[in-house]
């Protein structure tokens, strides 16, 4: 199965993504992540004004399947959550790069060198998973 991996976006092995536009960065997961998780039933995040630590868990998300932690691509303080996913943790599937985002950070430093793999990699890691 062919999934999209937007090329302006960064992405971490376990299949988080962040989007970065100045200080601001917006993290999500992936649609290969949420293939994999399947109907998603639960969703975690922190609250707004939190600190996230790159490497670190922000959060976990519930499939039928599994419970999987979220890892932070970036370190900064949560200035935006995706409410409406808290209720309705599934809509992630519809749009996981748009509609679907989880966060938004301030980074603490917009300098900071992220352990990320551009989208060329996360495909061909991905596609030797299936």
């Amino acid at each position: 199965m062919a999934f999209e991996y937007p090329e302006d976006l960064k992405y971490l092995d376990s299949h988080e993504y962040v989007r970065l536009d100045g200080e601001i960065a917006t993290v999500g997961i992936t649609a290969f992540a949420v293939d994999q998780l399947g109907d998603i039933v639960f969703l975690e995040l922190p609250e707004v004004g939190d600190a996230v630590e790159m490497g670190g868990n922000f959060g976990s998300i519930e499939s039928v399947k599994a419970v999987e932690d979220l890892a932070s691509p970036v370190s900064g303080t949560v200035i935006d959550r995706n409410e409406p996913l808290l209720e309705s943790p599934e809509a992630i599937a519809e749009d996981p790069y748009g509609e679907g985002w989880l966060l938004k950070i301030r980074l603490d430093d917009p300098d900071e060198e992220l352990e990320t793999i551009d989208a060329t990699e996360y495909r061909a890691q991905v596609e030797g998973e299936d």
